[in-house]
């Protein structure tokens, strides 16, 4: 009995068990579920372990977790939109975004047609750059005048008093002009690297001809137009292909977009318009406690808006667009919702704007001697200023809310990325897109639509 007591104190009996049970195996409790009268569970029922809520666990399976989260926000939200309904009654109108569209959102349609004139010149600047009828560097300065030019004429146009574009027609129109420049810079930048090599360095091969074995000439309107419409920031000459059309991927891209753009609707005439009727001041003129209480009702709303907003743009549109243009390269957004930093969440979320900066600002900047910390930073503050724009420019109010909540992100991401990784990296991340710059859009809407709302052009659909 000693000798029994000794080995079950020290944990350790392969004197005891026949066969060839090792130790390890006995008391990893590996096999306790399979064989639970064995003389292993009698001898040796406990073992080193932590807790499974721990850290040190190591446990990573928290499906059951996850099921309870999604069935607990679903009665809540069910709970909030049966109360909206009750107090509101349905507000959801179609028609009258349709009306909207039709009577109001002329001038933005003539707005975006002017476009073209800045495209067109990019392209007869390039050809003349080819055929050496204008120096390198008067070519350069010359694309960069027209690159400003076509960020300013839009602000210019929207930003007038008598100016009689719809809010969602000015954004709709600054956005095409914002993706218009991020794709001409990269025209004509890819162009001038096409120059300087001349198609002779290697792994270059998508510039020459497999027939002749000549560069081929690139410079026509339909590649640039081709390369408009194509889902992607950056210019090569070639892009991959797909071999055919899929119709049944083209329809169901068509009715996600459908059904997508309805729900969206519902959410901002049901949900979010009551509650910017309820205040009749903007949040720079809230208190403290007002701010925070109107803050909080518009996190899950807004949060939802923005989660359809990203799979309806960067997954139902872009592939859309890829498809009808047999574009390849179908690589728009990667697994942000799994990253667990603020830096790989920027990469992950928009993939095309990622490798267009990488491209023509981060790479540029890095083999021109800039260290490589102060080039990403200076890269994230472009992307910065880029989103302040593109949002206070259309909705004529600059409060630079944006610019600096996604400057506070990168605060955080330096200082707080340390200690919170893994798990709790993921949560930072999750916590910083449901109040970050989403939040921050929501607020200038807002604001907009508490001073503009009594004009009779102005509606919040």
């Amino acid at each position: 009995m000693g000798e029994v007591r000794k080995s079950r104190s020290s944990g350790c009996f392969s004197d005891f068990l026949p066969g060839d049970a090792s130790p390890d195996s006995a008391c990893d409790g590996s096999d306790l579920d399979s064989e639970p009268d064995s003389d292993v569970d009698m001898l040796c029922c406990h073992r080193v372990q932590d807790s499974l809520l721990s850290s040190a666990s190591r446990f990573t399976d928290y499906r059951g977790i996850l099921n309870w989260i999604i069935i607990l926000l679903v009665l809540t939200h069910a709970h909030l939109f049966l109360e909206n309904f009750i107090q509101h009654g349905f507000l959801i109108d179609l028609w009258k975004v349709l009306v909207h569209l039709i009577q109001d959102d002329w001038p933005s349609v003539y707005l975006v047609m002017a476009a073209n004139v800045f495209a067109v010149a990019a392209l007869l600047l390039e050809k003349c750059q080819d055929k050496g009828q204008i120096p390198a560097g008067v070519g350069h300065c010359l694309h960069l005048l027209n690159l400003v030019v076509l960020m300013l004429f839009p602000s210019a146009v929207i930003l007038q008093q008598e100016t009689c574009l719809s809010t969602g027609g000015a954004l709709f129109s600054l956005c095409i002009y914002t993706v218009l420049g991020l794709k001409l810079y990269s025209y004509q930048e890819a162009n001038r690297w096409y120059r300087q090599e001349h198609c002779r360095a290697p792994g270059i091969t998508c510039c020459i001809s497999q027939e002749s074995g000549e560069r081929t000439d690139h410079l026509t309107l339909g590649d640039l137009y081709y390369f408009l419409l194509a889902p992607t920031l950056c210019y090569q000459r070639g892009f991959p292909q797909t071999p055919s059309i899929r119709l049944n991927f083209l329809l169901h891209r068509l009715l996600e977009m459908v059904v997508l753009t309805q729900l969206m609707v519902g959410i901002v005439q049901q949900w979010i318009s009551p509650l910017f009727q309820r205040t009749n001041s903007t949040f720079t003129n809230m208190d403290v406690t007002t701010r925070i209480e109107h803050l909080v009702e518009l996190v899950a709303p807004n949060h939802f808006l923005w989660l359809i907003l990203f799979f309806l743009f960067c997954h139902s549109c872009l592939n859309f667009s890829g498809e009808l243009l047999r574009f390849g390269d179908r690589h728009f957004y990667g697994d942000w919702w799994n990253a667990d930093t603020l830096k790989s969440f920027w990469r992950k979320l928009s993939v095309l704007f990622h490798k267009w900066s990488d491209r023509h600002l981060y790479t540029p900047m890095v083999r021109g001697g800039v260290p490589p910390r102060e080039a990403e930073l200076l890269a994230f503050l472009f992307s910065a200023a880029l989103c302040e724009y593109v949002i206070a420019v259309p909705l004529r109010t600059c409060r630079l809310w944006i610019f600096l909540i996604m400057i506070l992100e990168l605060l955080v991401a330096v200082f707080l990325g340390r200690y919170f990784t893994g798990n709790y990296g993921n949560g930072l991340v999750w916590l910083c897109v449901l109040m970050g710059p989403p939040m921050a859009v929501m607020t200038y809407f807002h604001d907009h639509y508490i001073t503009y709302r009594a004009q009779p052009h102005w509606t919040l659909y």
